[in-house]
């Protein structure tokens, strides 16, 4: 809200009357907030399917989330830009118009000399007939020419004042302007001050300068840089950067054109010491600033013609929208979203694209406050346990989802009411039946009317005495991690899977103790950090049987607790592990890797294990095997599709709790 500035005095906020527009002072305060569920979401995917987390922050960005548009479209607007910018003009309109108006000259003058009956005027015609075909050569020739018509003369004077001022207009921002209909004292006291800023660059070049010297030769010339630099180095960096662009746009001309213009610059106001002047500018400009784009073209192929000042301007915008793209791909060492120039965006795209970048930014300073990746013990990024937590949340809100579509299990959506009470409480949500917890839920009102809410009772106090069954599991997910589950799309489903049941575990069961198993040439116990991170790699091998080792490992350790085993794999075993500890490849199967496999069947039978295979895909080998498999340990076979996987395990999970 905002005092309207067209009110006459008197009439503003202290009157009471308002006016309301767009906030215009960076992002909208009253914008909704960042939904940092959506983004950590979509970072956890892109971490599951393989990709770094670095990388993923990076695809973020450019994607962008929701409504909140990312860098490629940033970027596809600035191409555009830079294409239309191209499309539209060309850079010869300042010989064009010197064509033109030497042709205006010659035209003019022929007629006054046809007028004539003498022989000077048929040798002055002559003269003319012989001028050289390049603008350049005609214009150097007719610098001592005694013009008869003053329409001709005035045209080839326009001429040299043309290129003074364009020449100026190159280098010094509105030139151009300034210098037109210049005096001979005007160009005079702009020769001077462009011997005077070289004498100053020497002397910086050589380290003699001082700040002195600089304050005077700003004090004698300062109106002509508006841009009020401060020091040598900022006005050593204003010239510099134009410059460049006026090489650029020399570079971008052809070979004739170039050489058109370089000759036809020692005619500037008629004096070629101002071209000098300016030659000896440039090289020095770029004896300081190397760095600087020297070399650098652009390609313009439109109808509209640009003037040399003009064409440096346009180099410069193409300059500044080159740097504009190298921030947006952000794909250099270290790229940040606050390396953007946010002025130069908004100058050359708008402003809404300086919010869109802004928000993009805070969205970034967020994410990382939020503590989303954290350094693993080798120094690589990992997802935190806070973002694992988030992603499990989602994945189980997912699964449930997909649960109370099928069969509506209300088990899937809270702890057991019939259950023990845990000793914890929580907030209460809808299709809760659970007792309230009364002297928590009082406290919850109290301490709301504390902070000046005069509403007795609210749904936001109530909470609700958390049960569970009696009986602890102890869990272990085995899950398959061979190249076949990367090739046929199953690897990023089961890691969603693994986190629904670690979060359904960690925040409805605590009791339980899951343990993550996951086995392709070898088994290995793992974190759910080190499974979400995990990249596909090729390797032959499915050492189902070094997988139930340690999964029955993990019962023994839990010996008081019911076991529960869950194996999802898209293959039949087709390794074991040897007494050495070496793993053996074979296939098919050889039938001493089918012989282990089934002996450590055997010992999770003799434990009493609930074990469940959960077969991906349509294999009629591993069909016969794990059925096999559910007949000597009592166990089951189930056969999801990839989207059902998640919801299978974690209903597998819960009735095994149940049958327990």
């Amino acid at each position: 809200m905002a005092a309207d500035p067209t009110e006459p005095e008197g009439q503003g906020p202290a009157s009471g009357r308002y006016s309301y527009g767009r906030y215009y002072d960076g992002p909208d305060p009253l914008a909704p907030p960042f939904d940092l569920r959506e983004a950590m979401d979509e970072l956890g995917r892109d971490v599951m399917e393989g990709t770094s987390p670095r990388r993923a922050m990076q695809e973020l960005m450019r994607r962008g989330m929701g409504e909140q548009r990312g860098l490629d479209d940033l970027m596809r607007r600035l191409n555009e830009q830079r294409s239309r910018l191209q499309r539209e003009h060309r850079l010869d309109g300042t010989l064009q118009e010197v064509r033109e108006l030497l042709e205006q000259a010659l035209e003019a003058e022929r007629n006054s000399l046809q007028a004539e009956d003498s022989d000077d005027a048929r040798f002055r015609e002559m003269q003319l007939d012989a001028l050289p075909p390049s603008p350049a050569g005609a214009v150097r020739e007719l610098e001592d020419y005694d013009w008869r018509n003053a329409e001709a003369r005035q045209a080839y004077e326009q001429i040299r004042d043309l290129l003074g001022r364009e020449a100026l207009d190159q280098r010094f921002q509105g030139m151009k302007q300034a210098m037109e209909n210049a005096t001979p004292e005007d160009v005079d006291a702009v020769r001077e001050m462009i011997s005077d800023l070289n004498d100053l660059l020497e002397a910086h070049g050589r380290g003699e300068d001082t700040a002195q010297q600089f304050h005077e030769f700003m004090d004698k010339h300062g109106q002509y840089f508006p841009e009020n630099p401060q020091n040598t180095d900022e006005l050593i960096d204003l010239l510099a950067e134009r410059s460049a662009a006026a090489q650029r746009m020399m570079n971008s001309l052809s070979a004739e054109q170039r050489a058109e213009l370089e000759g036809l610059m020692q005619q500037a106001f008629g004096d070629p010491r101002l071209a000098e002047q300016l030659g000896r500018l440039d090289q020095q400009l770029q004896g300081l600033r190397p760095g600087e784009d020297w070399q650098g073209r652009g390609r313009f192929r439109g109808e509209d013609p640009l003037g040399m000042g003009e064409a440096t301007r346009a180099m410069e915008q193409l300059g500044q929208m080159d740097a504009l793209a190298e921030q947006l791909s952000q794909s250099y060492p270290g790229a940040r979203m606050e390396d953007i120039d946010l002025e130069a965006l908004e100058a050359t795209l708008g402003e809404q694209a300086r919010v869109d970048a802004q928000r993009l930014a805070e969205l970034q300073r967020e994410l990382e406050r939020q503590g989303v990746f954290q350094r693993a013990a080798d120094g690589s990024l990992m997802l935190s346990p806070k973002a694992l937590r988030q992603l499990g949340q989602s994945s189980l809100r997912d699964v449930v989802g997909s649960l109370s579509t099928r069969r509506g299990e209300r088990e899937t959506q809270r702890s057991g009411a019939a259950g023990e009470a845990t000793g914890a409480t929580r907030p209460w949500s809808f299709g809760d039946t659970e007792q309230w917890d009364v002297p928590r839920t009082l406290l919850n009102a109290e301490m709301r009317h504390a902070s000046g809410d005069p509403r007795a009772l609210d749904v936001t106090d109530v909470e609700i005495v958390e049960t569970e069954q009696r009986t602890r599991a102890a869990v272990a997910l085995c899950v398959d991690t061979s190249w076949s589950m990367v090739a046929d799309g199953r690897w990023v489903p089961m890691k969603r899977t693994a986190l629904a049941l670690h979060h359904l575990v960690s925040t409805r069961f605590r009791g339980d103790d899951l343990q993550l198993i996951t086995f392709g040439r070898h088994a290995k116990e793992v974190e759910l950090g080190e499974l979400t991170a995990l990249e596909g790699a090729w390797e032959q091998g499915t050492n189902l049987h070094h997988a139930l080792l340690l999964a029955g490992r993990h019962l023994r350790r839990n010996a008081d607790a019911a076991p529960v085993v869950l194996v999802v794999t898209d293959g039949e075993p087709t390794a074991h592990l040897e007494p050495d500890g070496h793993a053996l490849f074979d296939y098919p199967p050889s039938p001493e890797t089918l012989r282990a496999t089934l002996g450590e069947v055997d010992a999770l039978a003799r434990l009493n294990a609930a074990l469940t295979v959960f077969m991906l895909g349509e294999d009629p080998r591993l069909e016969a095997f794990v059925d096999l498999v559910a007949r000597r340990a009592g166990g089951r076979v189930v056969n999801p599709d990839l989207d059902g996987l998640g919801a299978a395990v974690v209903s597998d999970y819960l009735a095994s709790r149940r049958r327990r």
